[in-house]
């Protein structure tokens, strides 16, 4: 069995003297492994970073294989970003989780675009959008799962306008007077997210910080705690990062 198709790498391991095992997000075929030979070698580690946009070949005698896959680097989005730790951390971070979060070999093309999106970003702005695109992506992800939240109108009253709040339970959002005497049971919701926030340009520290600790409240609940496994670890560092933004709004 063969296929050719589009991917990002996600994630790479030494396996054996000199092969690595890959993990891909591929637009047609969803996140896959393969082996790929010499890819655990200094030569060819460029090859295998995790944000790598490539052209790979899977081969293998049954689909359930393992496979070897080749892979072609159509650009490497990690080198671009090298001087510029939290753009770096943030493509670190959307690879670790899509790692782990979407169910193996199967398709997800509006993650796929999704990711291309945020990588050119990350990579191609000079603008502080990035912060808000990468917490889309996050929610974009936690609705393909199945975990989509519901931030169009509030939750006890309907109306769509003055959403300041999301409750924890439902992933709905709360208007500000109702969700009031519970605010400290409830998570903010920021104002770019909100249904009359805008696009995410100009946006506020405190609402990236908000932002931020929404989706990981969701993705712990919904996605990594069901497996028994922290978030990881390039997230909480993406987490400890954003959170250090200017206080100035």
């Amino acid at each position: 069995m063969e296929w050719t198709d589009e991917a990002f790498v996600l994630a790479a391991r030494r396996h054996g003297e000199g092969a690595a095992v890959v993990q891909l997000l591929t637009r047609e075929h969803g996140r896959h492994a393969g082996l790929v030979h010499g890819g655990g070698s200094s030569s060819k580690r460029a090859l295998v970073e995790p944000g790598n946009r490539v052209q790979s070949n899977w081969r293998g005698r049954l689909p359930e294989h393992l496979g070897r896959v080749t892979l072609e680097v159509e650009r490497s989005y990690a080198a671009a970003l090298m001087d510029d730790p939290r753009r770096l951390s943030a493509l670190a971070a959307a690879c670790a989780v899509a790692e782990t979060a979407l169910p193996e070999r199967e398709p997800h093309l509006a993650m796929f675009d999704a990711t291309q999106a945020l990588l050119d970003s990350l990579a191609d702005t000079g603008d502080d959008v990035w912060p808000a695109i990468y917490i889309r992506w996050e929610l974009g992800l936690l609705g393909e799962l199945g975990f989509g939240l519901d931030l169009e109108s509030c939750a006890a009253t309907g109306q769509t306008d003055d959403l300041v709040f999301v409750s924890p339970r439902t992933g709905r959002a709360v208007s500000r007077d109702a969700g009031e005497p519970y605010r400290d049971k409830l998570l903010a919701l920021p104002v770019f997210l909100a249904p009359s926030g805008g696009g995410g340009a100009g946006v506020s520290p405190r609402d990236i910080r908000n932002g931020i600790e929404l989706t990981r409240y969701f993705l712990a609940r919904h996605v990594f705690n069901p497996l028994n496994r922290p978030l990881p670890g390039a997230r909480d560092r993406l987490t400890d990062l954003l959170n250090d933004l200017p206080q100035s709004e």
